[in-house]
């Protein structure tokens, strides 16, 4: 299959079809239409299922039923339907069903607008429901890796039994550029069978039932412990991140998504004048990717830390540096983009002036 020039919606839906997804339940919310419209013209092609839900409620709680079964099932949406499905989620989690949720975000807080934001970090990243749970949060940055993560994430799902979450903007979810579904890794992990699904008894001695209920606390207690056992082995085995020019760098930016797009460029910029500057690209945002802080550390002056939001991810950077080093923020909210301009600046200010 030679490249394909897609919107970064279809690049997912497309990419989920690929990796086996049969199952698709949402409602619609901007700006991730194009993500129910692919999958409502090609499950059917492809012999799965499309349901348009009357609610997002409604179809967090279909997902948990085929996840449930076994089948590999994704939905979509973006901040304000999140916020409706959190109680689902938190359910997923304590069943251990697999599934991947894409959030492709806009401005908030309330209805907000339609315009691609940041803002949704600590909704997906925290947990965002009742509970102690963890969701795998990966964050791509380009079209191509929509498209590959979203095949990872099924993968991630299966091997730890647990919900992972997409979480784009609306600019990924609406620019266009070449996707090379051949180069998207095919190969799926030595991944365990689903002897837990509820696809009837068939010859086992015992019926599979899944749930997330525990009325007696010391059960309860230790079915905490079984999962954060797995979220440990998560914070091991699924780290990502990218580093760029951080070798020397004496000013390092962090961002992810869309904003690491712009700091790559302005890091340039920056180079071109005789500052020193490296990127740091979180692609895993939970687990947070901790590592190449502690590589960095020691040599840097100070992290300047970009989003789309008034400033979420910037406090586990905080975590992450231990505050051995400043960690400095400039962020605009409400789908407005920090502006080059303002990030050279203050990388300046953060080296010590004039070079």
């Amino acid at each position: 299959m030679a490249k394909v020039l897609m919107k970064g919606n279809e690049a997912m839906a497309e990419a989920a079809i690929q990796a086996g997804c049969r199952y698709y339940f949402g409602y619609p919310i901007t700006p991730q239409n194009e993500v129910t419209e692919y999958m409502s013209k090609r499950m059917p092609e492809v012999g799965g299922v499309f349901l348009q839900a009357e609610s997002e409620v409604s179809a967090i709680n279909m997902v948990y039923g085929a996840g449930g079964a076994g089948a590999r099932v994704m939905t979509s949406t973006s901040g304000p339907g999140l916020s409706l499905m959190q109680e689902g989620i938190s359910y997923l989690a304590g069943a251990q069903i697999p599934c991947v949720i894409v959030n492709i975000m806009r401005g908030g807080p309330g209805l907000g607008n339609i315009q691609g934001a940041q803002s949704d970090y600590f909704q997906s990243v925290k947990g965002g429901g009742h509970g102690d749970y963890k969701l795998i949060v990966l964050a791509p940055s380009t079209i191509q890796e929509m498209a590959d993560l979203v095949q990872e994430a099924f993968d991630i799902a299966d091997d730890y039994r647990n919900p992972v979450v997409i979480l784009g903007d609306g600019m990924l979810g609406q620019m266009m550029e070449p996707v090379d579904f051949d180069n998207v890794k095919k190969a799926r992990r030595n991944l365990p069978e689903k002897t837990w699904a509820t696809t009837g008894r068939g010859n086992r001695e015992h019926r599979n039932v899944i749930n997330s209920l525990y009325i007696d606390p010391p059960v309860l207690e230790k079915h905490n412990y079984v999962l954060f056992e797995k979220y440990a082995r998560a914070e091991q085995n699924e780290v990502r991140y990218e580093m760029i020019g951080c070798e020397d760098a004496e000013v390092i930016l962090v961002a992810y998504g869309t904003m690491a797009r712009v700091a790559k460029n302005v890091m340039n910029i920056a180079r071109r004048e005789g500052y020193k500057v490296g990127l740091i690209r979180p692609i895993s945002l939970w687990p947070f990717p901790k590592e190449p802080f502690k590589k960095t550390v020691d040599q840097v002056k100070g992290y300047l830390v970009v989003e789309m939001s008034m400033g979420q991810m910037v406090e586990d950077v905080q975590l992450a540096t231990e505050c051995k080093k400043p960690v400095h923020f400039y962020g605009r909210p409400a789908g407005m983009i920090p502006e080059p301009s303002v990030m050279l600046e203050k990388i300046k200010q953060i080296a010590g002036g004039a070079r």
